[in-house]
């Protein structure tokens, strides 16, 4: 992977030391890092995941609304927020990868640098109760 902007490196050690879950993804969409907290809920280490794109999420995490009809990929809210480029939040279902389905909710900004330059995403999530 690539050198990644130094933004990205201080939200990623910035999230490896927090009790809330995070997922960080460049602008191109691909996963630069999640943390512990975030491997508990999605059932798959960090080191174990592999190179993720959103544009696999849904399929990869089983995401559908909290009712259970079908999510659109761009309808995620860290899809949402790297397409848009506005801070989206919102909740979805996911069947992790160990088969438990979990309630999340989910807020998203974009990491924009100086001069409107997107760097990727941050998401911050948490699970809820139905």
């Amino acid at each position: 992977m690539a050198q990644q902007p130094v933004e990205m490196i201080l939200i990623r050690q910035w999230a490896a030391h927090l009790a809330s879950s995070v997922w960080l993804m460049d602008a191109a969409g691909n996963l630069l890092y999640y943390n512990e907290p975030a491997e508990e809920i999605l059932g798959l280490r960090f080191d174990e995941a592999g190179e993720i794109h959103a544009d696999d999420l849904t399929e990869l995490f089983h995401a559908s609304n909290l009712d259970g009809s079908p999510l659109a990929n761009d309808e995620l809210p860290v899809v949402k927020a790297l397409l848009s480029q506005v801070p989206t939040h919102g909740q979805v279902r996911i069947r992790n990868r160990i088969g438990e389905w979990r309630h999340i909710e989910v807020t998203a900004l974009p990491v924009v640098a100086a001069e409107n330059n997107l760097l990727g995403v941050i998401a911050i999530f948490w699970e809820i109760s139905q």
